[in-house]
């Protein structure tokens, strides 16, 4: 007998959460109940010190469509995501906090808008119950610089309540703390993003585990995240820009060398220095060749992969 396909996928990183697990739980399968499709629930337990995985192991006993990952020792929200993503089945991904501050009711809302033909659906905490100065407003400010770098316009996009196609999230490789920067990294792909409402409450157990100090983190991978994005197709750009301005000053420094010499004056500085320019902006001309024919075996490697899956799939 083959087992019941699985519509949804519910990943829930976890981290100290023993007081909220077995409610966040029960509510994610009420809400699943109440919609016509089948789900399962994916809990990654991402090196918990308190309680956390002996009461996933009770629920699982009581559950039987939920699985549950345990990392032994912390990783981040981003590795536990990954490993909960990698192990789903569904045609949908839905991720959430572990927290209780997502309300599973929403889920419906998500898996609807993707029914409507989009690829992934972010959840939008408008109305967020949250610390003003310490996570409100600097969440405004980074989503700010993150839509003006990345050109993908999401409100909110530290909310982890968000509905992926299976096939979109599987294939973005995420890493470090790119769990925000899924949205623009999905564009890569050619995804149809969008965003919803949805609702927030209060916290009423346990401690956030983000703070002030994940500022810097952020404004780095914001960087990181500007270079996947235009780095992915034209690498060749990124490179030919310096290496034409080196260029250029390298023919400065020849010209003013040529002068010197016709005028019997000190050359050996400004003729190093015309090499040095010449030098670099070939090397920067070679590495963004060498970029470029990656990319492009990468590209002619990935597209083979997906026409082999293809001719599987309509075996």
């Amino acid at each position: 007998m083959e087992p019941e396909s699985i519509y949804i996928s519910i990943v829930v990183p976890l981290l100290n959460e023993e007081e909220n697990i077995e409610k966040l739980v029960l509510e994610i399968v009420e809400a699943g109940r109440k919609s016509d499709f089948h789900f399962e629930i994916i809990l990654v337990d991402d090196g918990s010190t308190d309680k956390t995985w002996q009461k996933i192991e009770q629920l699982k006993r009581e559950i039987p469509n939920l699985k549950a990952i345990k990392f032994r020792r912390n990783h981040g929200q981003t590795p536990a995501m990954v490993a909960g993503i990698d192990c789903s089945r569904g045609d949908i991904v839905v991720t959430m906090d572990g927290d209780l501050q997502n309300n599973p009711r929403d889920i419906a809302s998500l898996v609807q808008k993707i029914d409507e033909g989009y690829d992934v659906v972010c959840g939008w905490r408008k109305n967020r119950k949250d610390k003003t100065v310490t996570r409100i407003i600097p969440s405004k400010i980074a989503n700010w610089l993150i839509a003006k770098i990345t050109g993908v316009s999401i409100h909110d996009n530290g909310c982890s309540l968000k509905a992926y196609r299976n096939e979109i999230i599987k294939s973005v490789r995420l890493y470090s703390d790119m769990h925000r920067f899924i949205p623009a990294m999905t564009t890569i792909v050619g995804a149809r993003v969008t965003e919803i409402v949805v609702n927030h409450r209060f916290r009423r157990h346990g401690v956030s585990k983000y703070g002030l100090s994940r500022i810097w983190k952020v404004l780095f991978d914001m960087i990181t995240i500007k270079m996947l994005i235009h780095f992915h197709n034209r690498p060749l750009l990124w490179f030919a820009g310096p290496a034409i301005i080196f260029f250029l000053c390298g023919i400065a420094f020849g010209i003013a060398s040529i002068n010197n010499f016709i005028n019997n004056q000190g050359t050996i500085i400004i003729i190093s220095a015309s090499f040095l320019f010449f030098t670099l902006s070939g090397g920067f001309l070679s590495w963004g060749l060498l970029a470029e024919y990656f990319v492009k075996v990468h590209n002619r490697s990935h597209f083979s992969d997906t026409v082999l899956v293809c001719s599987k799939t309509t075996d």
